[in-house]
């Protein structure tokens, strides 16, 4: 079994880096680099947006908490679809249009200083620690998903996983950029999708049929089949409130910013949002035939505590040939490498563009700026690295703070930016400031109200603050205005 699962891993990894390598010899200036020149047709777009987004939570987390907390755990997955959505009916085309006009802007912190005029560097220096911050959580509870599945398909022990994940992941995002990492997005996606729908149906088929299956769920708890059971409003409403996150997510909406052109977004609209109401409904229905498989009298023996999130792979292993079971565990990689690629490029394109280049020499050449930017990619692999040596971090709790960080942070200066002229520098500043600081004061405190997941005070306090200071502070001069017209028109 391991030297099988083994041989299609190499094969896997090898084709992952023969794009590394295309892209490296097309990869010329940083924009290349960073956004591709903005050259991404819509279901390129679309499925890399996706890959990027789901990562190891997908196959790993979401498949785990099904199988503790049966169907009321599905409250995140019907919260993230409808975010999803807005954010392509609502930001992708706007965002677009807006970054090209605001100077071409090529990243987050650059748009907001475009965006603003802001020749203080204060947006752009603030936007770029938040994303690095929260980026090095974001990307540890990536690594965490990796070690867990090298430690369960080759009994390697933890530390010795982590360093292999992360020795494959920086091979290619160093080397190729934003294309390759697009790309290697684009088929890892379609690998994750035939994935979660293979790994389910066969499960349940195993089973003895759905009606089969949801009797075993039954015999076991009652409450599983209940989607509304163990749950209180505040937990329905954290469920639910990650799909506020989606607004402010760098990795995710950097492929808005290089789509080939606006034309393109609604073709990937439909495409990104088919290919992910199937794959949650696929994580959704691996947990659920976990429970009837494994602790409900089927063939398997009951999952160890503290390894549910392990339950996709232990479906792999018993219910698949060596060979299909490789190739389904290197859907658990591409999910895992699919987003830490893009994580870990938007964070060296905050280090290369909005601190080298923005901070300490304004007149570095290109090259210089894409070594800088591949360095940067090496470094917070590192420091990621260090933060996921803990064998008992858990990639939901890691991927949702980071989560919530971004969404508050960013969300509503995002939205409000592409929608509200009335937005001044300082009110974009403040709300930032404020909806991050608020996810990590919060995350802290526990008890009644503050049980309520962070991103939904950090979210509305932020906008709160973006609208009162903006209205507190001088109009916008009348350049700026002409540019959002010209955007709005």
């Amino acid at each position: 079994m391991e030297t099988t699962t083994l041989i299609t891993f190499i094969v896997y990894l090898v084709g992952m880096l023969v794009i590394g390598l295309i892209f490296y010899r097309l990869t010329h200036n940083l924009s290349d680099y960073v956004l591709g020149g903005r050259s991404l047709g819509g279901g390129v777009a679309a499925l890399s947006a996706g890959a990027s987004d789901m990562s190891s939570w997908l196959l790993l987390g979401l498949p785990g908490a099904l199988y503790v907390g049966g169907m009321s755990e599905i409250w995140i997955a019907v919260g993230l679809a409808i975010g999803a959505y807005l954010n392509w009916q609502f930001v992708a085309k706007r965002l677009r249009q807006y970054t090209e006009v605001a100077k071409d802007s090529i990243t987050i912190p650059d748009f907001l200083e475009n965006r603003f005029h802001d020749r203080t560097k204060i947006l752009r220096i603030i936007s770029a620690l938040f994303i690095l911050l929260f980026f090095a959580f974001y990307t540890s509870a990536g690594l965490v998903g990796g070690a867990r599945l090298f430690e369960a398909s080759f009994g390697l022990n933890y530390e010795s996983a982590l360093w292999i994940g992360v020795a494959v992941i920086i091979s290619y995002t160093f080397l190729g950029g934003f294309l390759a990492v697009s790309w290697t997005d684009f088929f890892q996606g379609i690998l994750m999708f035939l994935a979660l729908l293979i790994v389910p149906v066969v499960a349940i088929y195993e089973m003895g049929g759905w009606g089969e299956s949801v009797q075993a769920v039954g015999e076991v708890d009652t409450a599983y089949l209940d989607v509304f059971a163990g749950t209180t409003a505040i937990g329905i409403i954290s469920l639910l409130a990650w799909g506020l996150g989606y607004f402010g997510q760098p990795h995710i909406i950097t492929r808005f910013m290089a789509i080939k052109s606006v034309q393109e977004v609604g073709k990937a609209r439909f495409i990104g949002m088919s290919w992910m109401v199937l794959a949650l409904f696929g994580a959704i229905f691996t947990g659920f035939a976990g429970i009837a498989y494994f602790a409900g009298g089927g063939p398997g023996t009951p999952i160890a505590e503290g390894a549910e999130e392990t339950v996709f792979i232990l479906f792999t292993q018993v219910l698949f040939n060596p060979w299909v079971a490789g190739f389904l565990l290197a859907a658990i990689l591409a999910a895992i490498m699919s987003t830490i690629d893009s994580q870990l490029l938007v964070s060296s394109s905050a280090l290369a563009e909005d601190f080298y280049k923005g901070l300490l020499r304004p007149a570095a050449t290109e090259k210089e700026l894409v070594w800088i930017g591949r360095i940067g990619v090496v470094g917070i692999a590192l420091i990621a690295t260090l933060l996921a040596y803990n064998p008992d971090s858990t990639i939901l709790d890691l991927v949702g703070y980071a989560w919530a960080g971004f969404g508050a942070a960013f969300g509503p200066v995002i939205l409000l930016s592409l929608f509200w002229r009335r937005m001044t520098k300082w009110g974009a500043l403040a709300g930032m400031v404020t909806g991050g600081v608020t996810v990590i004061i919060w995350s802290n405190l526990s008890g009644g109200l503050f049980d309520l997941y962070e991103i939904v005070p950090g979210f509305v306090f932020g906008g709160l603050m973006i609208i009162a200071v903006s209205l507190m502070d001088r109009k916008p001069v009348q350049e700026i205005i002409d540019e959002f017209n010209s955007v709005k028109n």
